[in-house]
């Protein structure tokens, strides 16, 4: 086992540190989510806590982690009597793969014995693994939507369920939700997001001599990972030591109606959904002032927890900016001051600690010691998928400079016809493992989604050969049948935007980019990738490759200059090439082409042919199109539905984009010569 990085060696990055301990100090504050750029550590100080986390006492020989003085009654390898003895472990720190099938994550049921046997044959998943531990999920905003689900109902719950046509186990499943993730590659699910108690926002220090003493430990660590954590070994159990002290302190913090109502009056304030932030905040307002040596909760324990608990959950869409107004933050806590709290409070999280110090010690080399104190409320952090600088416009006749797009509104489906078998998501048909069952084969490997009937019907006419003597059936291993399932799958939509001078007006500029931000938004709820091409002058330019952030496409799409001629060729060859690409990186992810032009072909030689036969090279290899059609005015020359029917695809204007089914303009895209 490879020596994990110490914690307290971690440079900077104070929110997060703050984060992940009052976590270990307080588990019910639910779990820190920690969104930030890539090669910003965020996964080293994760694995780094599990060091710290106190270690607990588990009923030896049972898998599920059950603690001996209050064992689960419903453990599949109980019941555990009161002599069933104990033995003390470290915390776990289980890890969860992106691409982790269903049975890793909650256990298998081995169906076939279960069957002809009677036996509840079960091997446990990462859930039980993780139970009374730290369950860390990586790129957590890629877990495919199935294992979403069973997240959110394990931490709803406290328990994993696993049913198999009727079989079922049952145990319990208790743990701290640790996730890591670059905005950049996409956002998170609202109902996973809101699981989450923290979020903090990490980014690159951009000050020299911190990022020095970065490298400086790294290199150190790298050449000798054992020696190094001997350096830290005091440090580390000094903060071991003060979260057991904290831990210990907790249920003698006292939070006072003063602070509760603060509390209540920041959530109202900032609108967020529910009631999971009031008492994440007052779960975590305590966690603050235990791990300050304190039994009262202060404003600044309030502000604190504010600042790490409710941005998430301010997000309406996901082309919202996390991150709180602070002046009206400071305005809602004054308002609501109570007159029970302490009328001297301790500096905040900044002043606690100890050593009474208000402020981590510095180094000899200027750089933050590496004592995790609470961090001093400031300005929030970097989202790290950070828009950039505008564009400077291009030349070219008649450029103007961008335009604001419309208000969004809400897209009606557009989908690829036929039944694909791709990522998981909502849009196109496919078959999936999970949703409506069409039908039995053969189990392809191990057995996961049996089809009861079918496999009854297989071994029915063999009963009699079999000697069957009693009530159940002879089952053998070639009845088996597994159930085949059709749901929907997410496809790659790839925008191709016309930004030349034909379609530079402001007012329809200004309609096509909010036309393009709502199908964005349908996009990400339909966990889409998306990518999105402009052309203008006289090329197409890759302005998104595609990714999973739509957040990077609207930001993309605001910048958008316009003006001069109109390469149409340009911008179909381009998404031909990119889609060449995108087949052979992900073959499975079925792509849709969406042209939003007014039909214009005014740039390159011989402009309307070559557009002719590029639109052509694009249904030929059979690409699923729908052409947006911008055109406008009272005198209409239909060029957009000519485009439309050289791809083989469809031609909607941008008002059918709000009718009530642009799904059923599609579903024959390729029916059309």
């Amino acid at each position: 086992m490879s020596t994990p990085y110490p914690f307290t060696a971690i440079v900077g990055m104070a929110d997060l540190r703050l984060a992940l301990l009052l976590n270990a100090v307080s588990p019910a504050v639910g779990g820190v989510l920690v969104r930030g750029e890539k090669g910003t550590a965020k996964s080293t100080a994760v694995r780094a806590l599990s060091a710290l986390l106190p270690a607990v006492e588990v009923v030896p020989g049972c898998r599920f982690g059950c603690d001996p003085a209050a064992a689960d009654p419903a453990c599949p390898d109980g019941p555990h009597g009161p002599d069933a003895g104990r033995e003390s472990r470290p915390a776990r720190m289980v890890e969860l793969p992106v691409g982790a099938s269903e049975d890793r994550l909650v256990g298998a049921l081995d169906i076939e014995r279960a069957l002809a046997e009677g036996v509840k044959a079960f091997e446990p998943g990462l859930l039980a693994d993780a139970h009374r531990g730290v369950l860390y999920v990586d790129e957590v905003n890629l877990l495919h939507d199935h294992l979403v689900d069973l997240l959110l109902d394990a931490a709803a719950m406290g328990a994993s369920y696993v049913e198999r046509e009727g079989v079922s186990v049952r145990h319990a499943a208790r743990f701290l939700l640790v996730g890591t993730m670059n905005p950049e590659e996409g956002e998170l699910r609202p109902q996973l997001l809101d699981r989450f108690g923290l979020t903090v926002e990490v980014a690159a220090s951009r000050e020299t001599e911190e990022r020095v003493q970065v490298v400086r430990r790294r290199l150190a660590y790298d050449a000798d990972p054992a020696g190094f954590a001997a350096a830290w070994r005091g440090e580390e159990r000094e903060l071991r030591e003060r979260i057991a002290a904290a831990r210990a302190l907790l249920p003698s913090v006292s939070l006072g109606d003063g602070a509760l109502r603060q509390i209540a009056a920041t959530c109202a304030a900032f609108e967020v959904d529910g009631m999971r932030a009031d008492i994440v905040m007052a779960r975590t307002a305590t966690a603050l002032a235990a791990w300050d040596g304190r039994t009262e909760v202060t404003d600044a324990d309030v502000r604190q927890a504010a600042l790490l608990a409710l941005p998430h959950r301010r997000r309406r869409n996901p082309f919202d900016a996390p991150g709180l107004d602070e002046d009206k933050l400071d305005e809602t806590l004054e308002r609501n001051r109570g007159g029970d709290d302490d009328p001297d409070p301790d500096p905040g999280p900044g002043g606690g600690g100890p050593d009474g110090g208000g402020r981590p010690p510095q180094g000899d080399d200027g750089a933050p010691d590496t004592a995790p104190d609470i961090a001093p409320p400031r300005e929030p952090a970097d989202t790290g998928a950070q828009p950039e600088p505008a564009q400077a416009p291009q030349g070219g006749v008649g450029e103007r400079a961008a335009v604001p797009a419309a208000e969004p509104f809400k897209a009606r489906a557009l989908t690829v016809p036929g039944l694909g078998e791709g990522a998981a998501g909502r849009r196109s048909r496919a078959r999936t493992a999970h949703g409506r069952t069409t039908g039995a084969r053969r189990p392809q490997g191990a057995l996961s989604k049996l089809h009861l009937a079918a496999t009854v019907h297989a071994a029915a006419p063999h009963q009699r050969a079999r000697g069957r003597g009693g009530p159940g059936l002879v089952i053998r291993r070639d009845d088996l049948r597994e159930a085949v399932r059709e749901g929907r799958e997410g496809n790659l939509v790839l925008f191709v935007v016309d930004a030349s001078g034909s379609m530079a007006a402001r007012q329809r500029m200004s309609a096509v980019k909010g036309a393009v931000l709502s199908l964005l938004l349908d996009a990400y709820q339909r966990r889409d990738k998306v990518g999105l091409i402009t052309f203008r002058g006289a090329t197409a330019e890759l302005a998104l490759p595609p990714t999973s952030s739509v957040e990077a496409g609207a930001a993309r799409l605001d910048r958008l200059p316009t003006g001069g001629r109109t390469p149409l060729a340009a911008g179909l060859l381009k998404a031909h090439d990119v889609l060449r690409v995108e087949r052979l990186r992900d073959a499975s992810r079925r792509p849709l082409l969406v042209v939003v032009t007014d039909g214009r072909a005014t740039g390159g030689p011989e402009p309307v042919r070559t557009a002719g036969r590029a639109a052509r090279l694009l249904a030929a290899e059979g690409t699923a199109s729908v052409v947006v059609d911008c055109e406008s005015g009272p005198v209409r020359l239909g060029l957009a539905g000519e485009l439309a029917r050289e791809l083989h695809g469809t031609a909607v204007t941008l008002d059918e984009l709000r009718a009530d089914s642009v799904a059923a303009l599609v579903r024959d895209v390729r029916r059309a010569a």
